[in-house]
């Protein structure tokens, strides 16, 4: 198979990303290499790392997932979007609405993620 023939990009250095959006989009390109078992708890966790390092480099970036005293912008999307509230946190209610669903945790992380971005993109008029 040809570079033409696969639609499929190639991953970028960590460097060329600016956005947290941009991050996660690396992440699905090859969610087993940077998640262990494809655990959205540690995307979580990992996403935390990322805002905590935010704040100690003093770096304003709109950011979904996580910021002391409140779980983002994405969790409240989410509780909104599955009808239910959760205390334990966005990965924990994916990965149990995964379960239910039977789809893979990750794959349904990214569906629920680009309808996010889909409802909070601007519109053009």
């Amino acid at each position: 198979m040809t570079e033409e023939d696969n639609p499929r990009r190639q991953p970028r250095q960590l460097a060329e990303l600016s956005s947290v959006h941009e991050f996660l989009d690396e992440i699905r390109l090859r969610p087993g290499v940077w998640l262990p078992g494809n655990s959205l708890e540690y995307l979580g966790s990992m996403l935390i790392g990322y805002r905590a390092a935010m704040a100690v480099h003093d770096i304003d970036e709109d950011f979904d997932f996580w910021s002391p005293g409140t779980q983002g912008p994405f969790a409240e999307w989410l509780w909104q979007r599955l009808g239910r509230h959760s205390p334990l946190g966005w990965a924990t209610e994916i990965e149990r609405e995964a379960r239910t669903v039977g789809t893979p945790a990750i794959e349904l992380f990214f569906a629920l993620f680009d309808e996010y971005r889909q409802e909070r993109q601007p519109v053009e008029g």
